[in-house]
């Protein structure tokens, strides 16, 4: 309807996006009066390589480095040698067109992509910036009727960050070619990022285990497990009391070897036991927030095994096609109208008895979040089902997985009773031994229903496990069904994954969320890292590359 008006109040309109199937996407919601075209990515950049550089700036000194240092920075843009063409395509359309819509996207680099367009174009024409969040019928519509002009501040913050990008590349990759080896590389968020997988090395590296035992008791009735926990008052050493190099950090734990754990064992063997305590208290557990860019590299790690490039390649397609929201984004605010959708659903699929009295609101923590646009969701005023969708593959596998945890954020709270027991016990040697045990049970799922997050190590439980134990009070007691020590080791800190090195970076404010499925890509492709598994293993030329940095240019890979 508002495309249609407008398209006859205005006469043929040119709308511009950055790819060809957003473009195709969005001319099925428009009549004939629009022709939409694809910019093809950025048409403009600094130059690359001697030849890109204008003939009436070759001969000056900055021109190599394509920005103007002596000149407030003053950047030199070139139209890419493969856009020339897309240019001129543009222009030729410009000529028929009585308007200009820029409707890249919302962010930095669409901002400036649209900027370039009108700087290369030169429109005679009235130009206006089109903008939205998912590509819908509805949305397009309502950006008709809500055109802007061009963000400068946009604009600006993209420059100043090609332009440090490039300053820190070009001055820093000649000194690793001189000093390592030709064609390395540098660069402001890759060199910190390369330096982060490097130190967790070196971390392991110098690591020390340290081997602690305990004793696993099995109890009846229920036949439930217990640990050792104290011995005469004083706290069992566990995994986290020993140093990276295998020492004790304190002197308030007893550190068992394995001849006293098997010699307690075997004096506790027929020692009467009974229940000192027993604590329970309400459990409650809330939903997870809907996703942003770094959460849903991360969860789509662990649950689908999806690298963070091809997340983002996958979320860019489902975008693209009108399935979810734009998928470059730091907020995990939904606006009222996909809260209501996620509501009806939660309605519909669960039951009212799963839905809390208010809408849930989020307040993201992350630093220096730009919330301009929502978090990642499933496209329009009322959710599709994965079933509904007709997708298929890993296309269905991470729209199923947006969908679950949107759905999911506006559900009531998980809640249930947690319970720990400590059990005593004399050891035939005199010692006073305390066991204990912990256990959950979840009375009303709420969120869990719907959705569970993964977990970085393999060993937590996640949040849906119940852990049952018997009924038991002050007293009770109890007689022992096995009884055994059990040694262990401490572990090196584990190798950073894409999905732990994407949270490393966010928690340090390191680059931009948007950015690290393609930092990420991009240590591999130099050689710096490489995949053992899901590991990120630096190779011995990030060893090298690192040490130099540090030692001469410490402030540029400083991520403290």
């Amino acid at each position: 309807m508002v495309a249609r008006e407008m398209a006859a109040t205005k006469g043929r309109r040119l709308v511009i996006v950055e790819s060809p199937a957003k473009a195709k996407t969005i001319a099925g919601y428009l009549g004939k009066d629009y022709m939409v075209e694809s910019s093809i990515g950025h048409i403009r950049d600094l130059p690359n390589n001697a030849s890109e550089i204008p003939a009436k700036d070759k001969d000056k000194a900055w021109a190599r480095l394509g920005v103007n240092v002596d000149d407030e920075f003053q950047p030199l843009y070139v139209v890419d040698s493969r856009k020339k063409k897309v240019v001129a395509d543009l222009k030729a359309k410009l000529k028929n067109a009585d308007e200009l819509l820029l409707a890249t996207d919302e962010d930095r680099e669409g901002e400036a992509i649209a900027w370039h367009l009108v700087q290369e174009l030169k429109p005679k024409v009235p130009v206006r910036r089109m903008v939205f969040h998912e590509i819908t019928r509805g949305a397009i519509e309502r950006a008709l009727g809500q055109t802007r002009e061009i963000d400068s501040h946009l604009v600006d913050a993209q420059e100043a960050r090609r332009i440090l990008d490039r300053l820190y590349g070009y001055e820093v990759s000649p000194v690793l070619w001189r000093k390592i080896m030709q064609g390395l590389s540098a660069g402001r968020v890759q060199s910190v990022a390369t330096r982060l997988v490097v130190q967790r090395e070196r971390e392991r590296m110098e690591f020390f285990a340290a081997d602690y035992w305990d004793i696993v008791a099995t109890f009846d009735p229920g036949s439930f497990t217990a640990r050792l926990a104290a011995v005469d008052g004083k706290r069992v050493a566990q995994g986290r009391d020993f140093s990276s190099v295998g020492e004790l950090k304190g002197s308030d734990v007893v550190h068992l070897d394995e001849a006293t754990a098997g010699a307690l064992a075997q004096a506790l063997g027929d020692q009467s036991f009974a229940v000192r305590s027993v604590e329970s208290k309400p459990y409650r557990r809330s939903p997870y927030a809907p996703f942003r860019t770094t959460t849903l590299q991360q969860e789509a790690s662990r649950k689908l095994g999806y690298g963070a490039a091809r997340t983002m390649q996958i979320a860019q397609r489902l975008y693209e096609n009108g399935f979810v929201t734009y998928m470059r984004t730091d907020s995990i605010t939904l606006s009222g109208t996909a809260v209501s959708a996620a509501r009806a659903q939660v309605a519909e699929l669960y039951g009212r008895e799963y839905l809390p009295e208010a809408p849930r609101t989020y307040v993201s923590k992350v630093k220096n979040a730009q919330e301009a646009h929502e978090a990642i969701r499933p496209a329009g005023e009322a959710f599709r089902t994965p079933a509904q969708t007709g997708l298929s593959g890993d296309e269905f596998r991470l729209y199923e997985l947006i969908w679950m945890r949107t759905v999911a954020s506006q559900m009531r709270d998980a809640e249930g009773r947690s319970v720990s027991v400590r059990i005593g016990a004399t050891a035939a040697t005199g010692e006073h031994c305390e066991f204990s045990a912990s256990g959950r049970v979840i009375t009303f799922h709420g969120f869990l229903k719907a959705y569970v997050e993964g977990h970085d190590d393999p060993d937590a439980d996640r949040d849906d496990r119940e852990t049952r134990l018997p009924n038991l009070e002050e007293g009770d007691p109890l007689s022992v069904a096995e009884l055994s020590p059990a040694g262990h080791e401490t572990r090196p800190p584990a190798r950073y994954t894409e999905a732990t090195l994407v949270r490393e970076l966010e928690e340090r404010g390191i680059g931009r969320p948007s950015t690290y499925a393609s930092i990420i890509g991009t240590i591999q492709d130099r050689g710096y890292v490489y995949k053992k598994g899901t590991a990120l293993v630096p190779a011995w030329l990030a060893f090298a590359v690192v040490r130099l940095l540090e030692r001469h240019f410490a402030r540029l890979v400083d991520y403290n």
